[in-house]
């Protein structure tokens, strides 16, 4: 299975419009692909908070107009990355969209943990409730976002779930890198599956990107891993793997603790 991971460069001087326009033909560029990935809150930047109310979408707006073609015409599976999405109650989510190679929305997951403590997406922004997974012909995948992977119940809760590559969407900032880095392969690893992490480049507000986009193995192999600019990462893997994984090495057999635990 061959994944690229658009790492997309979020700075001011570029238009929301302009750059939905630039990104939708990078994604119709990867029609040798199976399965894109693109990053949290590309269109606006994850730290420019005084966007989110103004460029706000509905589910079905403009960027999931261009992602559903872009998809369409290059005929993959498109994790298209997170948008600020108002709800019909006015209220805001940051919420991901996974179209179908034909075009179609095949899951949409609103973020659960957001950033910011007491300020920022934080506040401005509400929790989502719901694990999302989806089956592809090769894998299940599992959903998440940026913050979440803080968090390791919710993977967990994934693989519970039957997801075996964990497809991350991101604006993860340069000064926590090391984290970034440190977390994926962690997720990778007690979970023994794959992790699909995707950052942006750039400065959103001020706060330069990570970048950084990496791909993990379920032994925690890092399988390729992108700059801090502008770049596709692109890397062809086994989803099969994670079964071997499973069976060479079943820890999560012996589990005890949490939820979904298998009797022995």
């Amino acid at each position: 299975m061959r994944a690229s991971l658009i790492q997309v460069a979020v700075g001011e001087g570029e238009s929301v419009e302009d750059r939905r326009e630039r990104v939708a033909a990078l994604v119709r560029g990867r029609s040798d692909s199976d399965l894109v990935v693109l990053p949290e809150l590309w269109t606006t930047g994850a730290f420019a908070y005084e966007l989110f109310d103004a460029e706000a979408e509905s589910l079905r707006g403009a960027t999931y107009d261009a992602m559903a073609k872009a998809a369409g015409d290059a005929g993959v599976w498109l994790h298209a990355g997170s948008i600020p999405e108002r709800d019909a109650d006015g209220s805001l989510y940051n919420t991901s969209l996974l179209f179908s190679p034909s075009g179609d929305l095949a899951a949409t997951y609103r973020k659960i943990h957001r950033f910011g403590f007491d300020k920022g997406e934080a506040v401005l922004m509400g929790a989502g409730r719901e694990l999302v997974t989806a089956a592809l012909p090769e894998t299940v995948i599992g959903l998440a976002t940026c913050y979440d992977l803080r968090f390791p119940e919710l993977f967990r809760g994934l693989v519970d779930a039957g997801a075996e590559t964990l497809v991350l969407s991101a604006g993860w900032p340069e000064r926590r890198r090391s984290h970034w880095t440190l977390l994926a392969q962690a997720r990778a690893v007690e979970n023994q599956s794959f992790v699909l992490a995707c950052g942006t480049a750039g400065t959103h507000a001020g706060v330069p990107q990570a970048g950084h986009s990496i791909v993990v193995d379920p032994w925690g192999e890092v399988l390729g891993e992108a700059g801090r600019e502008e770049e596709i990462l692109t890397v062809d893997f086994e989803p099969g793997k994670v079964a071997e994984t499973r069976e060479v090495f079943p820890a999560l057999k012996d589990r005890l603790l949490g939820l979904a635990a298998p009797e022995r």
